[in-house]
């Protein structure tokens, strides 16, 4: 019977219960599985092709997974059924930005901006739209819009700031940097953005501290310390600089200018050979950087090695033959390896340019056309240039961002995505049992417990249980095996229905479909069938706790930030304290049951944080690092309660501990909570 209800052949479209699959389809849209929610709106698509809905879902479905065209053709086909939908402009807005469509991207943001005129996130991706196309009047009066609606939206005036910027305006762009920083000190984007004004107006020592700020609220943006070691560099502190570009290195190994300026202070500080090696790297990205090459031919040259020296000299002066610098070092090089007469034609070329140059008949042309995109007298006088800047006797100054990527994290937050930048401070997830678990390069622990060992050497589940908190998505093809699995595990069922662990495993593979109702029916019967067996009172708490978090996530979508359509009926479903008891019963029993299994008292722990009863909680906490003194999870959640609870000495002491055992957003959270930004 449960076959019937639950599992579809290929031809049986027709028959399928489309709501009951569309709830489904959204549980895993929800829970990020998106290759697995495309398979179930491709269900109800073929059922009942006229309902705009499963199109809808599965352009966000689509355009998480970067299918940008397949979204756009979604956003289409929903709007075709029914043209209200304000979340399918936002989608195919969204999709076209990504395509490089701003004209239609900004076509569908105003169509939306009819039928919802205060919506931030149109108004916000609106102007960015503008930014791009370069029209910053556009730009300014959509966010002028915006922060007539919404006069404390932080982003806006870090971007009103950036259209101000590229419009040579600094100080408005200064006034709305600082208005921003008043909003939200807490955020880092405003002070770094103060910063870059500060450094165009060569005001170091206060850019590097308004830098200070940004890396203490965001330690993993390598461009905040590229920036700092410019402003220290101003200062002469090329010791400091050295180690932010180290430092911006490791966050960003690829990253051009790290490399290069710190190649050149490596190079000035006598770190020779290290020197070298950034200049190969920069030259591995850029061969034909002529100015990168004549810095390694010095280096090579302070190190002995001249061949490698002549061989980068040589190409720089093939490419600008009135470099008179370069026939100097060469001919110093060919000296050394013996070869003179090499070394006199350069020499003599040196002379004859010095001659001409004398004589007034070096035409100002011909340096023009050989040093193309020279900047201009002025600009050669500092101490850096700009990255596009070809004037190669501008080897020795430390190269900036041109004009044209300032500012590029504004550009490219465009709103609207499932997965946004969160900012929210949240709890470490809960644990479950499952075949899949992501794989971290940082996080090592192997998670246990005796009686999971046991059950996976009986050899009873089609593979071996985890127990992890860091769950995988399914692959297309593991979405077929786990449906092919149900119809197999029914059928063992039919065979022996007193089985316990057969409900569980079947319970299991409707949950890792995201069919919630039919896994708490299994994990029920096997309950009933076996009252101490203690995974199935586990899993079912866990299912019923995300049941519940889909269920909460679905009524407050109006005020969310991710574009949805919603049936009334959804909207009406709320969640109350008491749809969470269940949960905890479970929980309890587990407790009662295997009172080592310490993964239950750390979802019992994150169950009443979630109710804000944070003392139980804490009770709940310690108990699991009682039990597993290495406990990262239980680390960080206690002393993220222990924050809540105003108790910030304790539980940044907490945080440090996660941190040091591999969860590595503690250390963000304690330097949000130690910095004081004045």
């Amino acid at each position: 019977m449960l076959l019937a209800l639950f599992v579809w052949p290929a031809w049986a479209f027709a028959q399928i219960n489309t709501e009951r699959v569309m709830t489904i389809a959204r549980n895993a849209l929800y829970f990020e599985d998106y290759v697995l929610s495309i398979q179930y709106f491709n269900q109800v698509i073929n059922a009942k092709p006229y309902l705009f809905e499963p199109y809808f879902f599965r352009a966000l479905a689509k355009i998480n997974l970067e299918d940008y065209p397949g979204a756009e053709a979604d956003c289409d086909a929903t709007i075709q059924r029914n043209p209200f939908v304000v979340g399918a402009y936002q989608v195919r807005g969204l999709a076209r930005i990504r395509q490089h469509k701003f004209d239609g991207a900004i076509e569908d943001y105003r169509t939306a901006l009819k039928y919802d005129p205060e919506n931030l996130v149109l108004w916000h991706n609106l102007s960015l739209c503008h930014m791009q196309k370069e029209d910053y009047e556009a730009a300014k009066d959509d966010l002028n819009s915006l922060l007539k609606i919404s006069p404390r939206y932080m982003p806006a005036y870090l971007m009103r700031g950036e259209v101000s910027l590229k419009q040579n305006d600094t100080i408005q762009a200064l006034r709305d940097f600082d208005k921003a920083i008043e909003i939200e000190p807490y955020e880092p984007d405003g002070w770094g953005a103060k910063a870059i004004v500060l450094l165009q107006q060569e005001k170091f020592k206060d850019a590097e501290d308004n830098l200070d700020r940004a890396i203490r609220l965001s330690a993993r943006n390598a461009g905040y310390y590229i920036n700092r070691a410019l402003a220290r560099f101003h200062q002469n502190n090329l010791r400091g600089a050295m180690r932010d570009y180290d430092v911006a290195l490791d966050i960003d190994p690829n990253n051009f200018l790290g490399h290069y300026n710190r190649g050149l202070l490596r190079g000035q500080v006598g770190d020779d050979n290290r020197a070298i090696e950034d200049f190969d790297f920069v030259l591995q990205i850029e061969p034909d950087n002529m100015m990168a090459a004549f810095n390694r031919g010095l280096l090579r040259a302070q190190t002995g090695d001249y061949f490698g020296a002549i061989d980068d000299y040589s190409k720089v002066i093939e490419e600008y033959p009135n470099f008179t610098t370069g026939y100097y070092c060469r001919a110093e090089a060919r000296k050394k390896v013996g070869d003179m007469k090499g070394a006199e034609e350069d020499e003599f070329k040196i002379m004859q340019m010095q001659l001409d140059q004398r004589n007034n008949a070096s035409s100002a042309s011909s340096n023009a056309n050989d040093m193309a995109d020279n900047s201009d007298a002025s600009a050669d006088k500092g101490k850096t240039r700009k990255k596009s800047d070809k004037n190669v006797e501008n080897y020795r100054k430390i190269v900036i961002a041109d004009d044209s990527e300032m500012g590029q994290q504004y550009e490219s937050d465009y709103r609207g995505r499932v997965q946004n930048k969160n900012v929210v401070i949240k709890l470490e997830p809960m644990f479950a049992l499952s075949y899949y678990e992501k794989y971290s390069e940082i996080k090592h622990a192997v998670h246990y417990h005796k009686f999971i060992d046991e059950l996976n050497q009986s050899k009873a589940f089609p593979s071996p249980l985890r127990i992890t908190n860091m769950e995988a998505p399914l692959t297309e093809e593991q979405v077929r095996t786990h449906f092919d699995l149900i119809n197999v595990h029914t059928s063992d069922i039919v065979q022996d229905e007193t089985n316990a662990r057969k409900r569980f495993i079947r319970g299991l593979d409707f949950y890792l479909v995201q069919d919630f109702a039919s896994s708490i029916d299994d994990f029920t019967q096997s309950i009933l069938l076996d009252s101490s067996f203690f995974p199935a009172y586990f899993m079912r708490a866990l299912v019923r706790y995300k049941d519940l978090e889909y269920k909460k996530s679905q009524a407050a979508l109006d005020g969310s930030d991710v574009p949805v359509a919603v049936s009334d009926k959804q909207k009406k479903d709320g969640v109350t304290s008491m749809d969470y008891e269940m949960v905890k019963n479970d929980l309890d029993k587990v407790i009662q049951l295997a009172p080592d299994f310490v993964y239950a008292y750390y979802n019992r722990g994150n169950v009443m944080s979630l109710l804000k009863d944070y003392r139980a909680a804490l009770v709940d906490y310690d108990k699991a690092i009682e039990l597993n003194p290495e406990f990262a999870e239980a680390y960080f959640n206690r002393g993220l309660t222990h924050i809540f609870l105003g108790n910030n000495k304790q539980g940044i002491l907490d945080l440090s501990k996660a941190g040091e055992l591999g969860v590595v957003s503690a250390y963000n959270v304690i330097k949000r909570f130690t910095a004081q930004p004045e």
